[in-house]
């Protein structure tokens, strides 16, 4: 929910499966202006498919989060504040501990949006970035419990899905081992393949294909061989599809200490980008175009409609 109205400025809170992130922006001429960005990886989504709760040390991790997002918001004067929460807090059944513990550090009760709604904010946020992407666009979000799908054209969505699958849902349920053996691999990829046929999403009209959130920037980076994570780098590259998969398979016979070693890869991500580089290849492998990846995503399609 929103607090009213104080300033024209506004922020935006994506919490996921794996990581927090949060966008302070304020209206200008052109739309918006980016004051602050922030990502902290808290791996919310912890045991949440095999228990269905939230484990306890999770809640810390994000609480002590939310603690340092509730300054920021007081340095920048923050006057609207909009908290979205994603596939975990869609499968908790203990969210009343995560909804009291958010409320109480950034008063403001999170949103624990559907799929569809999440999609559609993605999708928001890459076409505003995105303005001449060639129709019809794709719009591609794996997160860590859930991945999103959106279809559309006309900078308007025409089919989205939430998929239930995730990179720490998939690491967690499927891809046990370290690193994953090719009887896990083989298992995963048939469970990605299902529901990708099953999901009614039209590949083959796609002409163009962007891919948002942190797997999408991730592999980005790692395919460009960058030294340290550069934004402006990353925002707008191509990622072809021959890559993405040479690169998955790369990364599933890697275990998490070599991982670790890759420079622009996040600690928390690294056990697990193994699982959203599978998803992105077999994506990949029923797309006519290569990826183009945003940093331009959920949070500022939250920002869009917070600044109207």
């Amino acid at each position: 929910m929103s607090r009213d109205a104080t300033s024209a400025r506004v922020a935006a809170i994506d919490c996921g499966t794996n990581s927090i992130r949060l966008l302070v922006a304020e209206a200008d001429g052109r739309g918006s202006r980016e004051l602050e960005r922030d990502l902290r990886i808290t791996r919310l989504g912890q045991g949440v498919d095999a228990t269905g709760e939230f484990h306890p040390d999770a809640l810390v991790r994000t609480f002590a989060a939310c603690d340092e997002y509730a300054a920021a918001l007081a340095r920048h004067g923050v006057g609207r504040v909009r908290f979205v929460a994603t596939s975990a807090a869609r499968d908790a059944g203990n969210r009343e501990a995560f909804d009291a513990g958010v409320r109480e550090r950034l008063g403001v009760t999170p949103e624990v949006i559907p799929g569809d709604e999440e999609a559609q904010l993605s999708f928001a946020g890459a076409l505003g970035a995105a303005p001449d992407a060639e129709a019809p666009t794709l719009v591609m979000d794996i997160g860590g419990g859930s991945t999103e799908l959106v279809l559309g054209q006309a900078g308007r969505p025409v089919k989205g899905v939430s998929l239930d699958m995730g990179s720490v849902r998939l690491r967690e349920r499927i891809l046990a081992s370290d690193p994953p053996s090719l009887d896990e691999v083989a298992e995963a990829g048939e469970f990605i393949d299902d529901l990708l046929d099953a999901s009614g999403v039209d590949f083959d009209s796609a002409r163009s294909w962007l891919g948002v959130g942190g797997t999408a920037t991730s592999l980005s980076a790692i395919v460009q061989g960058l030294p340290a994570y550069d934004r402006a780098r990353v925002h707008g590259s191509v990622v072809p599809r021959e890559a993405l998969g040479e690169l998955s398979g790369r990364l599933l016979a890697l275990p998490v200490a070599q991982v670790l070693e890759i420079p622009t890869m996040v600690p928390g991500r690294a056990d697990v980008i193994c699982a959203g580089a599978l998803i992105c290849h077999r994506i990949a492998t029923r797309m006519g175009v290569d990826l183009t990846v945003s940093e331009s995503d959920i949070l500022d399609g939250i920002v869009a409609g917070l600044l109207g």
